[in-house]
């Protein structure tokens, strides 16, 4: 009878249970630190880099660096999300990775939904990240348009000439345009999409040439509107099809305007903006020193200095006359109000 009910119970759990994922593999702990992060990525063009308010989940890898990520929140639909590895101090991310840009960390992308599990093996040379093993065909997607991108990159290399560069404009962004579709998945089109339309790209001016005469660009909105009706990606990209295409109707009918000045503008608001947020996060720390300090006593406040500036407890006595003791008392005040576990931690807090 114990049996007949707990295999009821059973039944019910796998009937009334949410799928879980679960996303599994390898990394070099010799090289790389023992964290391993999740990200989802709901902007194509901040598909590669270190974005922290894109991070969902972290483990640590085990002694022999294996990882997994398991959990029953992702999205039902296909999303793009990104497992990295990052030698940086995880409390000086926010600075090392200013703009995504990380000097010292290891990625992969790739495509999946709720239920999908996916495994990242070392490749036959023991690279990490190189490799996925799922079920999900898609899953592999953004590793097989990587190898056509190198293959692009080392035909536009091979002669560095205009004549040359013409005819790979054509034929890869045909190439390229041919696989997205064959793929059958509009998210990765997007990949695609946001290589060739890059605005730091050296064949964006052609993707502008190509936008005018291309019907690909209104049938690849016609897709990701048909498949994932709201997801941001459609949104995002319907949003730079319409603005691009605003351009180029403007720029036929203003051929003769001057754009430096534009992109000087662009400069100079983005400089502004630069200064503006370095000036107003410098203001937000300073008053958060401020407010931090106030919840001390006086002598705790002279105390904290004299421990900032690296004074040792038998110092701190005997510059303010107090018996060693007594500075233990206070310094343990501090590090409670202040909820922190040694020098260094209270240092971090005012950047000693």
């Amino acid at each position: 009878m114990r049996f007949k009910a707990l295999f009821v119970a059973f039944v019910l759990m796998s009937f009334y249970g949410k799928a879980q994922h679960l996303f599994s593999g390898q990394i070099d702990k010799a090289h790389w630190h023992e964290n391993v992060y999740l990200s989802i990525i709901e902007d194509y063009r901040k598909i590669s880099g270190v974005y922290p308010e894109q991070i969902i989940a972290k483990v640590t890898a085990d002694s022999l660096g294996y990882f997994q990520f398991t959990g029953n929140q992702l999205e039902d639909e296909h999303r793009i999300y990104r497992i990295h590895v990052d030698n940086c101090i995880e409390n000086e991310q926010d600075a090392n990775h200013f703009s995504g840009h990380c000097d010292d960390s290891k990625e992969i992308v790739f495509i999946a939904k709720h239920n999908d599990t996916i495994n990242f093996p070392f490749s036959f040379n023991k690279q990490m990240f190189c490799d996925v093993k799922s079920d999900n065909e898609q899953a592999n997607a953004f590793i097989k348009i990587d190898s056509l991108k190198e293959d692009m990159r080392f035909a536009f290399g091979e002669f560095r000439s205009e004549a040359n560069r013409k005819l790979n404009n054509k034929k890869w962004f045909k190439t390229l345009q041919d696989y997205g579709k064959q793929l059958n998945e509009p998210i990765a089109e997007l990949y695609i999409y946001a290589f060739l339309s890059e605005r730091s790209n050296s064949v964006h001016s052609y993707y502008l040439e190509d936008l005018k005469n291309n019907n690909y660009y209104d049938d690849l909105l016609t897709r990701l509107e048909a498949r994932y009706p709201n997801s941001p990606y459609t949104k995002q990209y319907r949003s730079e099809l319409t603005s691009d295409e605003y351009i180029l109707s403007n720029t036929s009918d203003n051929s003769n305007f001057n754009w430096t000045y534009l992109l000087y503008l662009l400069l100079a608001i983005s400089i502004i903006g630069n200064l503006w947020f370095w000036l107003k996060l410098k203001a937000n720390k300073n008053q958060f020193n401020k407010t931090t300090k106030e919840q001390l006593t006086n002598q705790e406040q002279k105390i904290l200095e004299l421990l900032l500036n690296d004074n040792t407890n038998k110092e701190i006595a005997e510059s303010l006359f107090v018996s060693l003791s007594t500075v233990k008392t206070h310094i343990n005040n501090i590090y409670r109000k202040l909820n922190v576990q040694s020098r260094d931690e209270a240092k971090s807090l005012f950047n000693k």
